[in-house]
C-alpha cells in the first residue's frame, strides 16, 4: 500500500478515515478540499488544480481524500494501487453531513479549508448527496468490481466496517 484513493459520497467519513490511515501507515496525506480552495474558500482555477492533481500522482507514496472533479477521480483511481471507497447508506451521510454543520458552527472541522463557510460547503454536500448516491456510486461500484483483481479495494459499507478496516494489521 503506497498510493492510496479514499473516495465515496459526502459526509462519509473519507477524511477521518485518511487522517488515521495515514496516522498508521505514515504515509503523506493530501485532503483534495485543501489543494481545491484558496484560504478564503474560493475554489483556485481549475488547470492550476489539475496540474497540483498530477504533480500529486507523480509522488512515490500518497493518501489522497476527496473528490476534486470527475477526471481527476478517475485519473487517481488508475493511479492509485490501494481503493478505499465508502459506501454508506445514503441517509448516514446526510446525518454525517448534518452532525459535521453542526460541530463546524463551533469549530472548524479538521481538514476543511482555512475561511471556507461550513454553512455553503453543507449546502453543497446536501446538494452532491442525491446526485452521487444517483450517479456516481453506482459507477464506483462497478469499477472497484472491475479492478478488484489488479488493485487492492477496500468496499467500506457500514461504520462498523470503517472501524474494522482502521484497526486491521494491514492497515498500520
Amino acid at each position: 500500500m503506497k498510493k492510496v484513493a479514499i473516495f465515496g459520497n459526502a459526509g462519509g467519513g473519507k477524511s477521518s478515515l485518511a487522517r488515521r490511515l495515514a496516522e498508521a501507515s505514515h504515509l503523506p496525506l493530501h485532503s483534495l478540499d485543501k489543494i481545491q480552495f484558496r484560504p478564503d474558500g474560493k475554489e483556485i482555477p481549475r488547470e492550476e488544480y489539475l496540474s497540483l492533481h498530477s504533480r500529486l500522482l507523480a509522488q512515490d507514496a500518497w493518501i489522497i481524500d476527496g473528490f476534486g472533479c470527475v477526471p481527476s477521480a478517475w485519473e487517481r483511481f488508475a493511479a492509485a494501487d490501494t481503493l478505499v471507497f465508502i459506501d454508506l447508506p445514503l441517509r448516514t451521510h446526510a446525518l454525517w453531513v448534518t452532525k459535521r454543520l453542526l460541530k463546524g458552527l463551533f469549530i472548524a472541522p479538521e481538514g476543511w479549508p482555512e475561511g471556507s463557510s461550513i454553512v455553503k460547503g453543507t449546502l453543497n454536500s446536501y446538494r452532491v448527496l442525491w446526485l452521487c448516491h444517483r450517479k456516481l456510486t453506482p459507477r464506483y461500484r462497478q469499477f472497484i468490481n472491475e479492478v478488484r483483481g489488479s488493485k487492492t479495494v477496500h468496499h467500506l459499507t457500514s461504520p462498523s466496517e470503517i472501524e474494522a478496516f482502521l484497526q486491521a494489521p494491514t492497515t498500520a
